[in-house]
């Protein structure tokens, strides 16, 4: 394994790592997945690159504007858990309170 690849993996792993243990705060589980998100796109893109297949170039641009999608969705969730609970600790989300 090149140290490419072991930096971009394990930014991955790091990330996922955090989202599965460090869960207090919304906004830093939306960071967890967005710091994912860029480390498998420049995976992609790198490995586009490697391979030179033009075919395959376009993937990492859609990729990136799947994860400007999730953001954007995770943002207005935010603000949403903000205005009605008051704080964006997961903690004090139930799901099954009206």
């Amino acid at each position: 394994m090149t140290p490419v690849h072991f930096s971009f993996s394990s930014a991955f792993v790091l990330g996922l790592m955090g989202l599965a243990f460090h869960r207090t705060h919304l906004m830093s589980a939306l960071l967890c997945l967005e710091g994912m998100m860029l480390s498998l796109f420049i995976a992609l893109a790198l490995w586009a690159l490697q391979f030179e297949s033009t075919g395959f170039s376009a993937a990492p641009m859609l990729l990136l504007a799947f994860s400007a999608c999730e953001a954007s969705a995770g943002l207005a969730l935010l603000v949403a858990t903000a205005r009605t609970h008051g704080t964006d600790r997961l903690q004090n989300l139930n799901l099954l309170q009206c």
